[in-house]
């Protein structure tokens, strides 16, 4: 069908309607006037009533008379043939997904409608929801529980032990791997005590920060510390430090690890025979993947 201008906008059609307080009476009053009876649509309990004198009930203005008193308990309601209520904007629940178009809903929309005026949260249950958007899938919308989002970030810095040791004895100018055999933890059952080793698992490759200090106890000569990676020196640098009766040398390394390779503690003394450590200590915990 052709317009003369403008096409007029698709729109959702409705009557308006009256619900009244029933009573025991015959009268009732209109919240619109009506020219007459056949304005309105009156349903008593359901039934559809027939205007007209002498049928169910006539109307007037804003007067309305039944042929018969409801009683309490009874329902009535009018519609109002004359007063259709037209909207461009669809009625509520009417719309599914099929209507939505692709990309309808956009992210400041659901910004403004979602996020605007809800109060902060100042915690969250494990399997409370979190929404995200899908990058992989053109922004498509997904969500997980706190408890799956919480697992995949951050690191955990793990694994991750220290180690203690006793009072071994190291010969004089020459590089001795240091036992550290007792426990204090071992978050992820990597370190080897019974062979004084670091051991990465498989999964966990990744930089790994390892510290260490032993105490010589000895008024002259030079104490040194390295570590060795799967049985070869790792580090040229070392530290040493002089007390009035000991020598003490330790060191800090980053490095980066694959599965299987192993950390371990060597020493170095230059005193001109053997002697005993003190005070050992081996530690170290993943940095990041």
């Amino acid at each position: 069908m052709a317009y003369i201008g403008n096409i007029p906008a698709e729109s959702y059609a409705s009557f308006e309607t009256e619900t009244f307080s029933v009573s025991a009476t015959a009268n009732y009053t209109l919240s619109h006037a009506v020219t007459n009876e056949n304005e309105i649509r009156l349903v008593i309990n359901g039934v559809v009533q027939q205007p007209g004198s002498g049928k169910a009930y006539t109307a007037s203005g804003t007067t309305l008379t039944l042929t018969s008193a409801t009683v309490s308990g009874d329902s009535m309601y009018a519609v109002y043939l004359g007063r259709a209520l037209q909207t461009v904007n669809p009625p509520n629940a009417s719309v599914g997904t099929a209507q939505l178009g692709s990309e309808a809903v956009t992210n400041a929309k659901v910004a403004s409608t979602v996020i605007t005026g809800q109060t902060a949260e100042t915690s969250i249950a494990t399997d409370d929801l979190i929404l995200l958007s899908d990058t992989s899938a053109s922004g498509a919308l997904k969500k997980m529980t706190r408890a799956n989002f919480v697992s995949g970030v951050g690191e955990t810095n793990s694994p991750n032990f220290h180690a203690v040791g006793g009072n071994p004895a190291l010969s004089s100018t020459t590089w001795t791997k240091i036992a550290v055999t007792t426990e204090r933890f071992d978050n992820g059952s990597a370190y080897d005590a019974s062979n004084s080793k670091f051991v990465v698992p498989s999964g966990e490759a990744g930089v790994y920060f390892f510290s260490a200090i032993y105490r010589m106890e000895n008024d002259s000569g030079s104490a040194f510390l390295k570590f060795y990676k799967n049985g070869s020196a790792l580090n040229d640098w070392v530290t040493e430090s002089h007390g009035s009766a000991y020598f003490s040398a330790q060191q800090n390394i980053l490095v980066n690890l694959s599965a299987s390779d192993y950390i371990e503690m060597y020493g170095y003394i230059n005193v001109g025979n053997t002697n005993g450590l003190t005070n050992i200590s081996f530690q170290g915990f993943k940095v990041s993947s």
